[in-house]
């Protein structure tokens, strides 16, 4: 693409690099950016050494910086899943954007189309994420009562996602311990013998 770029010779500059290494820009000096079918491609694993939370951390943490307050960024993506549109979305939430998900022609295999529409800083009437084209192709408003999947999907009302709580397990108690190393016992089994240590629970430092 850069060569055909070079061939029709194209205004401004031309830079190649990998974007899950981060975007060596200075801050605040890009007034928009458009992506089309590339961000999604974070989300594999090429080599050994790729994590896709951390390239897509990378990715949108130095789009946000080289960004002017106020700028807009939107991204053309092909998920292969919800799963993979939620990791790219919770990035973009967790750098600092604003916006959301807009669908095009949900309900169509061969028209729909995804886009991430992203601002850069807090959240304003300015940011809010615009509607989806319908099957008619005029703008369509979000539907709640429709399927999740198809759903045009805004976060511009959370600026920065909480971050999950642990769920804290609960462990085997004393008598279950105890109980345990009493069959193993039976069976003829080489058991330590019992302590009050036996079942005690170790400090986080240990």
């Amino acid at each position: 693409m850069l060569d055909i770029a070079l061939e029709r010779e194209a205004e401004g500059d031309l830079l190649l690099g990998d974007m899950g290494q981060g975007l060596g820009l200075r801050p605040g000096v890009i007034d928009g950016a458009i992506s089309i079918s590339a961000v999604q491609w974070l989300c594999n694993a090429d080599k050994s050494s790729h994590e896709p939370r951390l390239r897509l951390k990378a990715f949108f943490g130095s789009l946000y910086r080289c960004l002017a307050r106020g700028a807009r960024a939107v991204f053309q993506v092909y998920p292969e899943s919800i799963a993979q549109r939620e990791l790219i979305l919770s990035s973009a939430m967790r750098a600092g954007f604003a916006g959301g998900v807009v669908v095009d022609y949900p309900h169509s295999s061969k028209s729909r189309k995804e886009y991430l529409v992203l601002s850069c800083g807090p959240p304003s009437v300015s940011s809010a994420v615009p509607s989806g084209k319908g099957e008619d192709g005029e703008s369509a408003s979000d539907d709640s009562s429709g399927d999740e999947d198809n759903r045009t999907v805004s976060i511009s009302d959370r600026h920065r996602p909480k971050k999950k709580q642990k769920l804290n397990k609960r462990g085997k108690g004393r008598e279950w311990v105890l109980r345990k190393k009493d069959q193993m016992r039976r069976k003829g089994n080489a058991v330590p013998p019992d302590s009050k240590y036996t079942a005690r629970k170790r400090k986080s430092r240990f």
